[in-house]
């Protein structure tokens, strides 16, 4: 079994895989201080919960946006699996070749995702991730990561608007039942959630007039599921594509079928 680990800003998304098929999954609050011996209990006992454990998984894949906590991961491995982390990085096979100017500013999540969606849909593609960050990521028809959108994110543009406006709320992320609020908690839900709507289906209109009228855009990541069905541009809605680009980066580098089969590591540029 594998058990695949997707280290957000705000959350952490995890989930174990027997081959193909996805068993478990669950999501916490990303701790930046959190021990080795915490997220390792952590996990432990929510794998206990599924009638499983740590020392019951053979392997485990990693995606992080938080150093310290991708150390944490890779030594926890070590500790309590007694085996090597596969973490996303330079020198991990992906399949991907990476059309960016730096290859390796490029955040493990991003690649992840394109790589799945490129492996479900084929391209061009666009993913669009609701998270801290709202990223729109682009997909060559050839399978090249070409770069993407890197936007505020649904949750950072509410506590933006709490902490700098002194008469305005932190309200919930709900899309309200007109456009037109009613009430100072309606107008903030319609400009923060319709809002993002419209600058999602306006930059996706415009990255589809750079890479083709034809991509096919699928949405991931915490917040998608509000977005999602409020959007003209978001094709499909797929809630676990990291954790999917995941094994199919674990399955590259530790089982793979054919030499050529494997692609580039992160890190590689497209030839010139």
């Amino acid at each position: 079994m594998l058990l695949a680990i997707d280290v957000g800003n705000t959350q952490t998304v995890a989930g174990v895989y027997q081959e193909s098929e996805l068993l478990h999954h669950w999501r916490v609050s990303t701790v930046r201080t959190a021990t080795v011996d915490e997220l390792a209990a952590q996990h432990d006992k929510i794998l206990e919960l599924r009638g499983g454990s740590l020392t019951s998984v053979d392997a485990m894949a990693v995606s992080s946006v938080v150093p310290t906590l991708t150390v944490a991961y890779r030594e926890l491995a070590g500790r309590y699996m007694d085996r090597p982390a596969l973490v996303v990085g330079p020198g991990v096979r992906t399949g991907m070749a990476l059309a960016i100017d730096n290859p390796h500013e490029l955040g493990a999540d991003r690649l992840v995702n394109a790589v799945a969606a490129f492996r479900r849909y084929g391209g061009p593609c666009l993913v669009v991730d609701f998270g801290t960050a709202t990223n729109i990521d682009a997909v060559s028809e050839r399978g090249e990561y070409l770069g993407g959108v890197i936007a505020p994110g649904l949750e950072i543009s509410v506590e933006a608007l709490a902490s700098r406006a002194a008469r305005l709320l932190k309200v919930d992320l709900v899309a309200p039942a007109n456009t037109i609020g009613k009430s100072t908690v309606e107008a903030l839900q319609s400009g923060i959630v319709y809002g993002t709507v419209a600058m999602v289906d306006g930059l996706v209109a415009r990255l589809k007039g750079e890479l083709g009228p034809s991509s096919l855009t699928v949405a991931t990541g915490g917040l998608a599921e509000l977005i999602a069905p409020l959007s003209d541009q978001i094709d499909e809605h797929e809630p676990f594509l990291t954790l999917e680009g995941l094994r199919i980066i674990h399955e590259l580098n530790v089982a793979p079928r054919e030499p050529e089969a494997r692609g580039p590591a992160l890190g590689a540029r497209r030839p010139a």
